[in-house]
């Protein structure tokens, strides 16, 4: 167990960026299609092929996930998934030809500092970039998707965690934190995901003592989203990935104050890699919602500084 999805056996996961832009992308792929489901429960979500998703509908398992940087814009980094894989000979087959499945969602990252002056979308490059650097998923912090997140009050970031399950279930998650709302309490070092910490896994400083009352810190409206994919080794159906999703957010409101505003588009894609019994849908839903919410605060906490910073990481405000 390395603290990472790819702890999820099968699973692979790339993250490219592109320092100029202060932006980037992660993808979530493997060998075969999986199973997966969503769920949002932000106001403002930017997605693509998450409407198939649903239980009802004919596609119960895609190709890949990708998460990006961009706005809008970065939806395009899935075209750059789709066309390698559809060259590699994957896909839903429709008469011969091969449709890959790529579900992609984003969030804003376009007034962080970098230059967004380009004249080619570079979205669906820096998708391409990360199928093919797709491995272990190592990457923490300003890297993938996270590359260019902010939070309330400091720098946001790419985060992972796992857990494995007294039945040997694996579960876990990876998260871009671009959240309206703030990880940590106030101005302390404390993290609201302190509760769920795992062997000091961010900076171990435990819960705070007292908490701050009135309106929580928030940054400027249209400018988050927060962004989450959860994994398991349970053999689960397109149904119960998506009940696994909305369990997940919980996650979101442990570590992120406020979470699922009008003004986020949170959201989490929940899939299933493997064909172990699944355990008690309660205790996998718990499950989910804690590593999510360790993620999230791995996220800030391995965020690395930038010059053009518009804020500064936790490191450089509390040290590590």
């Amino acid at each position: 167990m390395r603290n990472l999805l790819t702890d999820v056996p099968g699973l692979r996961v790339g993250h490219a960026q592109d320092d100029r832009i202060m932006s980037g992308v992660t993808v979530v792929t493997a060998a075969a299609p999986f199973v997966c489901g969503v769920h949002v429960m932000g106001g403002a979500p930017g997605t693509r092929e998450t409407d198939l998703l649903a239980p009802d509908k004919l596609i119960e398992r895609v190709d890949a996930l990708v998460l990006s940087g961009g706005s809008a814009l970065g939806l395009d980094a899935a075209s750059g998934v789709a066309n390698a894989l559809r060259a590699a000979g994957r896909g839903f087959d429709v008469g011969g030809q091969r449709v890959p499945i790529v579900p992609a969602a984003i969030l804003f990252d376009l007034l962080n500092g970098g230059d967004k002056g380009w004249d080619v979308n570079p979205y669906a490059a820096l998708g391409l970039r990360a199928l093919e650097t797709a491995g272990d998923g190592a990457g923490l912090g300003s890297v993938g998707a996270g590359a260019g997140a902010t939070t309330a009050t400091l720098k946001g970031g790419l985060g992972q965690a796992s857990v494995r399950l007294d039945d040997g279930t694996t579960v876990a998650a990876l998260v871009a934190v671009n959240a309206l709302g703030s990880a940590t309490v106030g101005e302390t070092p404390h993290f609201w995901a302190a509760p769920w910490e795992v062997n000091a896994e961010f900076g171990g400083h435990g819960p705070a003592l007292t908490y701050p009352q009135g309106h929580p810190a928030t940054k400027g409206a249209s400018r988050n989203t927060t962004l989450g994919i959860i994994a398991t080794d349970a053999a689960l159906t397109q149904a119960q990935c998506t009940r696994l999703a909305t369990a997940a957010h919980d996650g979101f409101a442990r570590a992120l104050v406020p979470s699922h505003t009008p003004m986020d588009g949170d959201l989490i894609f929940a899939l299933s890699q493997g064909d172990r019994p699944a355990p008690d849908a309660a205790l996998l839903g718990h499950a989910a919602a804690t590593v999510m919410a360790r993620a999230i605060a791995r996220g800030i906490y391995h965020a690395t500084p930038d010059p053009r910073d518009s804020l500064p990481t936790y490191g450089q405000r509390h040290g590590t």
